[in-house]
């Protein structure tokens, strides 16, 4: 058996797959290479020939003529109308172009516009050298004097006007997404240009961009449950990191005034549309700041990215207008669960008392659900879904809040907030705890809640705490999730619009 006999029974191809098989079968017999290394024929982008239209463009009713530049591009063939002459369009990496071929116009005449259009498919990628011009119509095109062949698709594009519109084959083949919905590029096009936007913020604030490790001994930094994996070489379990701020801290402790990092964590736990278990989160710390300059930080820098990402600050998403111009709403967290809900989580400060009041409210909690969960699934029902327009939440619960430093004079209350926009939560921030002993009384309490049935509590990190006797100065720190803020910025409805490759069953 042959390679493409393999090829084909092995794939279990399709009639249509078969029959562009065959065509990759012709091109070799004719002595072309239907995938070759290199066109080397190719003078410009797409966009560069599209720049500089004008001063390429050939003008036959000028007067003189304008003879026109010869110029090699290359794409995706994804329209073919195919008469006497041929049209296409032809796209490389966003941008369209019209493509004509004749056989007056080819080197090879006749014979290559046959072959063009018995053996080139919608979706080949092809590379073209000939003239721009602009027909009867105003259609910026280009005269096609020679063609190659430089990637035989087997597989068909989807439908050009219904595009691929099953969600979930969406999601495991971002490829064929990203080749028939053009909206769907440009959400991961600004994307980038957001984290870019982030990054470019952060460094003009004298940021230091560091790495931290994603494979840790211990996991941190966060209330969720890890990946584990074992470590061959050292002969020990390691966790995949859930979040970085237990080593941006030591950094701070070491000496660093301000430092931030752009990485993955990763988080074991369920996937829903404001979830994915591998996700991107930026953490910032800042030496001698608190939760104050934090919030300003905050509106400051989401008004940068939607100004240089958007080129307004006015959004539209999750059916809302959202204006990111600063100064946002702050609202202490305890009143805001009051005036949502009559229910003041102070007034019952043990579980048992705090489950019945919630479960009064209608949250659907389980009986052993420990106290700081039950404040928390109380936000998340009544309060966060009714705030519309950027809003800081401020001054947590201690026990809901592990690493964050108690507020002077306000017993059982930390300098937290969280900025939630559209309905949506987008960030944690803290004055972050620099006191040794009060730290591990925080992870001894965590303990307690693991001990009561809360397998997302944190572990006791005696490392850190080893970095905290050291002496930390007063710092500020903040997590914004990347996936959330884009989520807001580009109006997806489900984090997986955001992701390239989200995690998905195996089929």
């Amino acid at each position: 058996m042959d390679s493409y006999s393999s090829f084909e029974n092995g794939m279990q191809l399709n009639e249509y797959q078969r029959l562009r098989l065959d065509k990759v079968k012709k091109f070799r017999e004719l002595g072309i290479d239907p995938y070759p290394p290199r066109f080397l024929q190719r003078t410009h982008s797409v966009a560069e020939v599209l720049q500089n239209f004008e001063a390429l463009q050939k003008d036959d009713h000028a007067d003189p003529p304008v003879p026109g530049v010869l110029v090699g591009v290359s794409g995706r063939l994804m329209l073919k109308r195919d008469k006497k002459v041929v049209f296409g369009d032809l796209i490389e990496d966003g941008n369209r172009i019209q493509i004509y071929l004749k056989d007056a116009h080819l080197e090879a005449g006749e014979q290559s516009l046959l072959l063009f259009k018995d053996s080139v498919d919608l979706g080949d990628i092809i590379g073209v050298v000939g003239k721009p011009f602009i027909t009867k119509t105003g259609d910026k095109t280009i005269e096609v004097h020679q063609w190659n062949i430089l990637s035989k698709a087997i597989n068909q594009p989807p439908d050009k006007h219904a595009g691929l519109q099953d969600t979930e084959q969406r999601y495991r083949q971002r490829y064929v997404d990203l080749i028939s919905n053009p909206e769907v590029r440009d959400v991961f096009v600004k994307r980038s240009r957001i984290i870019s936007a982030m990054r470019s913020y952060l460094d003009r604030q004298g940021f230091l961009e560091v790495e931290t490790p994603t494979l840790q001994p211990l996991y941190g930094g966060a209330s969720a449950r890890p990946f584990v994996t074992h470590h061959n070489a050292l002969d020990q379990n390691f966790y995949m990191r859930i979040a970085d701020e237990l080593y941006l801290k030591r950094l701070v402790a070491g000496g660093f005034g301000k430092v931030y990092e752009i990485c993955k964590d990763f988080r074991n736990e369920g996937i829903d549309v404001r979830h994915n278990p591998e996700f991107t989160m930026m953490e910032c710390y800042a030496a001698y700041w608190d939760y104050n300059d934090v919030m300003k930080l905050v509106e400051e820098m989401f008004a940068y990215i939607a100004q240089e990402v958007l080129g307004t600050l006015k959004v539209q998403t999750r059916g809302y207008e959202v204006d990111f111009t600063p100064p946002y709403r702050r609202l202490q967290l305890r009143q805001a669960i009051i005036d949502y809900t009559g229910l003041d989580y102070e007034q019952y400060p043990e579980q048992e008392d705090l489950y019945r009041e919630v479960k009064k409210l209608g949250v659907d909690v389980a009986p052993d659900t420990v106290w700081p969960k039950l404040v928390d699934e109380t936000l998340k029902t009544f309060v966060i879904p009714k705030l519309i327009q950027p809003t800081f939440l401020y001054d947590y619960p201690e026990k809901l809040s592990p690493l964050a430093k108690k507020k002077p004079g306000v017993a059982g209350t930390v300098e937290r907030f969280q900025p939630f926009i559209a309905g949506l939560e987008c960030g944690n921030a803290f004055t972050e705890l620099n006191d040794p002993v009060d730290q591990r009384e925080r992870f001894l309490d965590q303990k307690r809640n693991q001990d009561a049935g809360d397998d997302e509590a944190m572990q006791m990190d005696l490392d850190f705490i080893n970095a905290l006797m050291y002496g930390m100065p007063p710092t500020g720190g903040l997590g914004v999730g990347i996936d959330r803020l884009c989520m807001l910025l580009l109006d997806q409805a489900s984090i997986r619009d955001v992701i390239l490759f989200p995690q998905m069953r195996n089929l």
